[in-house]
């Protein structure tokens, strides 16, 4: 699906829970109806309504499978071009929805996760926007009343290879890949998918009893981290640069102890002021760094110099050489 936008715009895409959603609507329709159309519209939260076409298509009896392929816009997602292919099947009598996790798509091992442990990484709001579609075709296809009971299985080829370069596993989500999306719609470098994890990640120390968090801006600092305190790996929350994200996150959720860890240049960001320690979203105060030197005792020498250094680092190498306590 393409649409029109400023050239310097990014194309906005569809979560994973939105194409599971369409593949889900367009096997029930070729069970109430006996065969599949080339594309489906569905209704997301917000009122979009995009249309997907199907990348497979498949009716055997009583059983129908259909399959999307993601199209993450121009978000840089580890999922963009992945196959989300759901089969549905009828379930036990007044068994309702069902949701099993196929092969790519993992399960929830931990307590703190949107889905309880044993339960399919479909988080509620796809099961919401998924079990929503189907009563729209039912309706569509004077099929109402009665919510349908069906088995609904969801499979992401090769989501258990793409699955390791995310954090599941560090969460407790075993075999593959998470189903996710409040909306539906993927807005390209909102990082939303990994403030989530950041999210998911205090959950379950919460849920494990965890009372000392920490968060790393990566796997140095958080190696340097967990050393430093013997901290098991439940409570690491690899924050990246989203320190904001953890911080907001924690007054809603809060844990007694809380360590931040990361590069001198990354935490000086963090105690000036910074939220998004991204080298494009913020940058080092060098006058501020100088001006805290001053108040350690530098010379006015080593001051100037401070506040003319390209990098942090070199403000930091110029006060250990002073022996001053930056």
């Amino acid at each position: 699906m393409s649409e029109r936008r400023p050239k310097d715009k990014p194309r906005r895409g569809w979560t994973t829970g939105a194409c599971a959603t369409a593949a889900a609507a367009a096997a029930y329709r070729a069970l109430l109806t006996g065969g599949f159309e080339d594309a489906v519209t569905i209704a997301l939260p917000r009122g979009e309504r995009p249309r997907f076409a199907l990348s497979r298509a498949d009716l055997d009896g009583e059983t129908a499978t259909a399959g999307v392929v993601k199209d993450a816009g121009d978000d840089p997602d580890v999922t963009h071009g992945a196959e989300i292919v759901v089969t549905l099947a009828p379930g036990p009598p007044a068994s309702g929805l069902v949701f099993c996790a196929g092969p790519g798509v993992g399960t929830a091992t931990r307590p703190g996760l949107p889905v309880a442990p044993g339960e399919a990484a479909i988080n509620p709001a796809p099961r919401k926007m998924i079990a929503a579609a189907l009563a729209a075709v039912a309706e569509e296809c004077g099929a109402g009343g009665a919510a349908p009971d069906l088995t609904i299985t969801v499979v992401i080829p090769g989501g258990q290879r793409l699955a390791e370069k995310t954090l599941n596993g560090r969460l407790g989500i075993v075999g593959g890949l998470s189903v996710l999306g409040t909306t539906g719609v993927v807005i390209p470098y909102s990082c939303s998918a990994w403030l989530h994890t950041i999210h998911c990640g205090i959950d379950v120390a919460r849920a494990s009893g965890i009372d000392h968090v920490a968060g790393a801006t990566g796997r140095t600092s958080e190696a340097a981290v967990a050393s430093l305190y013997g901290l098991p790996e439940v409570a690491l929350i690899e924050m990246g640069d989203f320190a904001g994200g953890l911080l907001k996150y924690l007054r809603r959720k809060p844990v007694a102890r809380l360590t931040v860890a990361g590069g001198f240049a990354k935490l000086c960001k963090l105690a000036q002021g910074h939220l998004n320690l991204h080298s494009s979203a913020s940058r080092v105060d060098m006058a501020g760094l100088a001006g805290l030197l001053a108040s350690l005792g530098a010379g006015p020498d080593a001051v100037a110099a401070a506040g003319a250094a390209n990098t942090a680092a070199e403000v930091l190498e110029a006060a250990r050489a002073l022996n001053l306590p930056l």
